[in-house]
């Protein structure tokens, strides 16, 4: 049986570490721990809107996480070419996550898995429920719908050959009280790859709920292990007692 995997999500705007709420830089953190936790896999994405920042910055906070980094690291935000990519590797990720640059350009998927593999891309989806009660899926930082279904999106991101989809709920962002579970299982349940549930998570029964649930393969938190220096491996320990197979 595979392990279920504990995912830590770290958000950068201009290359300052902030949490997120509803996609919104909202309270900035002192990086105070690299992967020293338990934590299985560490996701670094850029939210710094376009012309508000440096990209370098972000490309220089990459760079000194892998070089401390020793467990599996994606690196994300803004990826819109295969350019991007090689730079986002080079600087030491493991894999990159993409988003809206596939929505313009969903043939990127493909180029992407055909160089580096798909063991290499991470199809990250935003979504919400719009006005007539579907989800629907949303591009530019959560503000523009795109007419497509998560779900549907999710297959052909997996046909085209991305390795992992994450979703995220985008109402949910910076929420604490759980993840949309159904939002999280209706994506799983149409693909054949893993999938990683992100927003919302405020305890450990969180987690719980997420796997069992929401069907996820992994379940990421941007919030929780600011708290404490043990709160991975109080995780990890809950999940464990829960018949959760993890990692411990």
């Amino acid at each position: 049986m595979l392990r279920k995997r504990v995912v830590t999500v770290l958000t950068f705007n201009d290359g300052i570490l902030f949490r997120t709420k509803l996609f919104r830089p909202d309270y900035r953190y002192t990086l105070n721990f690299v992967d020293a936790w338990s934590v299985d896999e560490i996701v670094v994405l850029d939210v710094t809107r376009p012309g508000e920042g440096d990209r370098e910055n972000f490309y220089r906070t990459v760079r000194e996480f892998a070089a401390k980094c020793f467990v599996p690291m994606a690196a994300g935000g803004g990826v819109r070419s295969i350019d991007d990519v090689r730079m986002l590797l080079s600087l030491g990720a493991d894999k990159v996550v993409v988003n809206t640059g596939t929505l313009a350009r969903p043939g990127l998927i493909s180029e992407i898995a055909q160089l580096y593999g798909s063991q290499c891309v991470v199809l990250s989806i935003d979504a919400r429920k719009n006005d007539a009660g579907d989800y629907e899926v949303f591009a530019e930082f959560a503000t523009r719908p795109t007419g497509r279904y998560p779900a549907a999106w999710a297959r052909e991101g997996e046909e085209r050959g991305a390795g992992e989809i994450l979703i995220t709920a985008i109402e949910r962002d910076g929420w604490l009280q759980g993840y949309d579970l159904e939002l999280c299982r209706t994506v799983a349940d149409a693909v054949g790859v893993p999938v990683l549930v992100l927003g919302g998570a405020g305890n450990w029964k969180h987690f719980v709920e997420g796997f069992a649930r929401g069907h996820a393969a992994a379940v990421c938190t941007q919030n929780i292990y600011h708290f404490t220096e043990d709160s991975m491996k109080n995780a990890k320990a809950y999940l464990d007692r829960a018949g959760v197979h993890v990692r411990v």
